[in-house]
């Protein structure tokens, strides 16, 4: 996979994703600190602002490396609309401080350790919006505590991150080779396209796995595309044209989360689980994260509905996704979601958690028991290790979960995944690991586990990586 490059532009959209607004292209560093003077306060402590100014460089570059926008088929690289991106201010003033605080760190980011790609630092202000990530006004007191920028991020993020300096400066150029790939094709595009279906599959079981990744587009290759193709209801030609590569661009991106989970600003926590009105195609928002939410969750167990992309857009996927489930449910087929259909998806969702949390299991799969204290940020041992690693498999199933580093230590990083799993299912969000959420953690991994095969005998062919 390619090593990521500072950009020397990059092209900012004035407005949400989908509006008419006008793009304004300027360069990185100049981006970068028109953010920081309309996001943060020039009167902080140094070390905060650097803190800030780290994690709006990694947000920004993770949206370029993973070529989020591009690959949905916008002509922008980000967005100024808060509730996806960061603030950016056409024209405005930039403090001296801050330009000087950029002009030395535009080219530094953060990445978790073991990757190459540049670390999505979702953060929020910490006063009127509260988040998982980085609390802008929370870098202030560490600061004054003593810390350092890059403990400061450590502080929100983990202890799995690592800062990469001097990264090189280049043109940002569009990944897509220019010419199609297709069979005979051999060279490390296509190699980047293998890694990238082979990680799909495990979310898409039905594409199948390239055994040999080298970098040859061979007839196990072009199986997968055409696989790949038929989910998305792209061409079924097995050739990777523009249209198939940002198209695998954009679900490698969603399914591994470089780029996080974030609509319009709603975490998992705050879900609407009640009817809030008609939903269909064209719509966006909170609301169509939780219907994709509840669409994915049921299509694990249920073969006949499709998965969706979690990405807060009502477009073809989900609307072909709802008309499955109400041709299921014995509804009206129309892609929409009345109230009808809202309260059997619902119903549907509901029960599913509740077979997850029920304990009919198989006794092939085991799971060490309640270690009989609870478990909290700073622990350490064989238990914490335990569940972190029940969680890393349950996460691979569900886009709200992160991955954790396999270690003994109960990291920030740890106790978010914690809450977050407890959110969905409906437990005292309090990131600590109780008797309770012990148990319900060891269910739903041993149920997910013995998953495949119960899947696999009740649908033929069908296989979980």
């Amino acid at each position: 996979m390619a090593t990521p490059i500072i950009p020397e532009s990059i092209r900012v959209h004035l407005g949400s994703p989908r509006s008419s607004a006008e793009n304004v292209t300027v360069s990185f560093p100049d981006y970068i600190k028109n953010v920081a003077s309309s996001e943060i306060y020039s009167t902080w402590p140094e070390e905060a602002i650097r803190a800030n100014v780290l994690a709006q460089v990694s947000f920004a570059l993770n949206r370029i490396y993973t070529e989020w926008y591009p690959s949905m088929g916008y002509d922008f690289d980000i967005t100024n609309n808060t509730n996806f991106d960061q603030k950016f201010i056409k024209g405005r003033n930039i403090y001296e401080n801050i330009s000087r605080i950029v002009d030395d760190l535009f080219n530094d980011y953060i990445r978790k350790e073991g990757t190459v790609n540049p670390f999505f630092a979702q953060y929020c202000n910490g006063t009127t919006v509260t988040c998982d990530g980085l609390s802008q006004w929370g870098t202030v007191p560490l600061a004054e505590d003593g810390l350092s920028a890059f403990e400061i991020l450590e502080n929100y993020y983990g202890n799995d991150i690592e800062l990469v300096v001097n990264a090189p400066v280049a043109d940002n150029l569009p990944s897509y080779p220019g010419t199609p790939l297709a069979e005979g094709s051999l060279d490390e595009n296509v190699r980047r396209m293998q890694l990238y279906l082979n990680r799909i599959s495990a979310n898409y079981p039905s594409i199948p796995k390239i055994s040999v990744i080298n970098g040859l587009f061979d007839e196990n290759t072009e199986n997968a595309v055409k696989a790949f193709q038929r989910i998305f209801n792209l061409d079924t030609d097995g050739i990777i044209g523009k249209a198939t590569w940002y198209r695998i661009v954009y679900i490698y991106s969603a399914v591994t989360r470089l780029a996080e989970l974030t609509g319009e600003g709603i975490g998992y926590e705050n879900l609407p689980k009640r009817f809030e009105g008609d939903l269909s195609e064209g719509d966006s928002g909170g609301q169509v994260v939780t219907l994709q939410y509840f669409l994915n969750l049921i299509s694990f167990f249920n073969s006949q509905i499709p998965g969706v992309d979690v990405d807060g857009i009502y477009g073809a996927g989900t609307k072909n996704s709802v008309a499955a489930f109400q041709r299921f449910a014995n509804l009206p087929q129309t892609g929409a979601v009345d109230k009808i259909t809202w309260d059997n998806l619902y119903g549907a969702y509901k029960g599913t958690v509740d077979y997850l949390e029920e304990r009919q299991l198989i006794e092939t799969v085991n799971t060490q028991p309640y270690p009989g204290v609870v478990l909290r940020r700073g622990d350490t041992g064989p238990s914490v290790l335990a569940f972190k690693t029940y969680l890393n498999y349950i996460a691979s199933y569900f886009f709200g979960l992160p991955s954790l580093a396999t270690t003994p230590v109960f990291d920030t990083r740890t106790q978010n995944a914690v809450r977050q799993f407890q959110q969905i299912f409906s437990l005292p969000a309090t990131g600590q690991v109780n008797e309770s959420t012990w148990n319900t953690i060891a269910d739903v991994y041993r149920v997910l586990r013995e998953g495949q095969q119960r899947l696999k005998g009740q649908y033929p062919g069908y296989e979980i990586s």
